[in-house]
């Protein structure tokens, strides 16, 4: 297997990263506070790491406009749609993992 050039790294990581983006704006049935008591982060995870990485780079890109480009529509409508209540379980299980986080 050839390793490919910075370049080529950087598209495949983009494009690996747009898939994740698209396939958990159609999974409209899974909670963030599922994502999190699953692996630790979730869709509000991702959009504050593309807007750090945004500013970092000198960009100024807005925590809203951060998460309207990672929910694909902006986040109050968004939860106004799809966010349920959370469950006792949802919730216990968060707090055994909110210190880590």
């Amino acid at each position: 297997m050839n390793k490919p050039d910075d370049q080529k790294r950087l598209e495949l990581e983009a494009a690996a990263f747009r898939r994740l983006r698209d396939h958990l704006q159609n999974r409209t049935d899974v909670q963030n506070i599922d994502l999190m008591n699953l692996a630790g982060f979730c869709r509000n995870c991702l959009s504050r790491w593309y807007q750090e990485a945004a500013n970092e780079a000198g960009l100024d890109l807005s925590k809203e406009a951060a998460r309207e480009i990672f929910y694909g529509i902006p986040y109050d409508e968004w939860r106004a749609k799809y966010q349920k209540e959370a469950s006792a379980e949802q919730k216990a299980a968060f707090e055994k993992i909110a210190p880590q986080h």
